[in-house]
């Protein structure tokens, strides 16, 4: 019994560690290039369209894919779904750091974003398999924290390689990182398998294909407009594609996502949340990271420095709100943090001003940092709870999935709000402007947490397994 249980805590162990660091890297890897683009620029000859793919490419391969990584885990294996993740992971790194021209640069940025999607929703998997139900919110807030560390370090570390190296290096630093989670994840991690004995091709085809489109329309939105044909055609073409989706998903045999799971008003309700959270997260981050380097002048470093009070946040404050919810529930512990994020970014807004220095500006990112804390984990938590263990690849995926699409639509949102208040001819009153919309979101997640239940239902409560086996 004794070996038994050491074993099981051993398991935990390295598959929190594991786990955790494979998500590091791919949330490193959202933002981590920000920092480089003017390198790139000169590096590569790369113009505006191309400077933005670099980073558009990996955001909207990731957020299309994610359901469909968590699919390919629980078909063929977590553990050596992870491991393939991982790995393609590095093999894109260092294509992307070998690119001589902007367009292998930018192929190298989608494939990595393919093998992030893999990576990200399987890692919350595996957590969620290696520890037991009283043990799983400390450990997916300690996975929270190491993940919102990966956003943080992004302008740091992108910053500091680029003046100290060269752009190059940002990639490099992947690769030996991933071939050492992947060798150690191949002999440590335990493997495990959904409830779905084939994998629903057609079902993966038409949300992939539905939710390109409909990141596709935010990401071009900026360049040719909301209006455009192009825009409003992906629109309407990602729409019909979900209908059809959630046609087939209802009579699919082994669905990849069932559609009965959003009945409960755990997950629904607590993917909303992070759907919102990430509107008003990735869009902030977007604003003031040009409002430290256009508005009071500082050099990438420099910026990405000073943003560390507001996104190491999550590194410092995410485990103890794993740790609150599990005893107070997620749900109080959610709210709090809703509400934090949301006042903490009102009174930046508030500050922001000619003249403004970077001392009144600390305390607002604190509190919207410990805000966005409390919320990551205690979202992935109540989803996971809300289905029974053997889908906690589909809670994963979807969380993940839509954590991702939140993001790029609050990047277009507060962009299209930033141009139409002054954009970088009244530079000031712009970021004021798409800082209050990114202020106000959380306001909406306060309603969605709001229905988040108190507390996980018990195993006996949960919804049955779609399949016996």
């Amino acid at each position: 019994m004794n070996s038994t249980m050491e074993g099981g805590r051993k398991l935990a162990a390295w598959t929190l560690v594991l786990a955790s660091l494979g998500s590091f890297l791919a949330s490193l890897d959202v933002v981590v290039v920000a920092t480089a683009l003017p390198a790139l620029r000169s590096g590569l000859g790369a113009d505006l369209a191309d400077l933005e793919w670099t980073v558009n490419a990996y955001n909207l391969v990731c957020a299309c894919l994610m359901l469909t990584g968590a699919a390919l885990g629980d078909r063929f294996g977590r553990r050596r779904t992870f491991v393939l993740g991982v790995l393609v992971f590095g093999a894109a790194s260092t294509a992307a750091a070998l690119a001589g021209d902007a367009t292998t640069l930018i192929l190298a940025r989608a494939v990595q974003g393919a093998g992030a999607a893999i990576v990200l929703p399987l890692s919350l998997t595996l957590i969620s398999d290696a520890f037991p139900a009283e043990r799983r919110s400390v450990a997916i807030g300690i996975w929270g924290g190491v993940s919102g560390l990966g956003v943080a370090a992004g302008p740091v570390v992108g910053g500091a390689v680029v003046q100290g190296i060269s752009w190059h290096w940002i990639f490099w630093l992947n690769v030996p990182v991933a071939l050492a989670v992947a060798a150690l994840s191949a002999v440590r991690l335990r493997e495990s398998h959904g409830p779905r004995p084939h994998l629903d091709l057609p079902g993966v085809l038409l949300g992939g294909a539905g939710l390109l489109a409909l990141v596709w329309a935010p990401v071009r939105a900026p360049v040719v407009g909301w209006t455009s044909a192009e825009v409003l055609g992906a629109l309407v073409a990602g729409v019909l594609l979900m209908v059809a989706f959630v046609r087939w998903e209802r009579r699919a045999a082994y669905p990849m996502l069932p559609l009965r799971y959003f009945r409960s008003r755990a997950f629904s309700a607590a993917n909303a949340v992070i759907f919102i959270q990430f509107i008003s997260l990735i869009g902030s981050l977007f604003i003031i990271t040009q409002l430290f380097q256009i508005g009071l002048g500082y050099r990438p470093l420099e910026a990405g420095l000073r943003l560390l009070v507001w996104m190491a946040m999550p590194m410092l404050v995410a485990p103890v709100g794993g740790v609150l919810a599990g005893r107070f529930g997620n749900r109080p512990v959610m709210l709090v943090g809703m509400v934090l994020q949301g006042a903490g970014l009102g009174w930046l807004a508030a500050e922001v001003r000619p003249g403004v220095g970077y001392g009144l500006l600390v305390a607002p990112l604190i509190v919207a940092g410990v805000g966005i804390s409390l919320v990551f984990p205690t979202s992935a938590d109540a989803v996971v709870a809300a289905v029974p263990p053997q889908d906690a690849g589909v809670a994963a995926g979807t969380n993940t999935s839509l954590r991702e699409i939140g993001g790029v639509f609050g990047v277009a949102v507060l962009a299209a709000v930033f141009a139409a208040h002054g954009g970088y001819a009244d530079f000031l009153h712009g970021v004021r402007a798409a800082l209050v919309v990114a202020a106000v979101a959380p306001a909406l997640g306060v309603v969605a947490a709001y229905l988040v239940p108190a507390r996980a239902p018990a195993p006996e409560r949960q919804a049955e397994p779609l399949y016996a086996g």
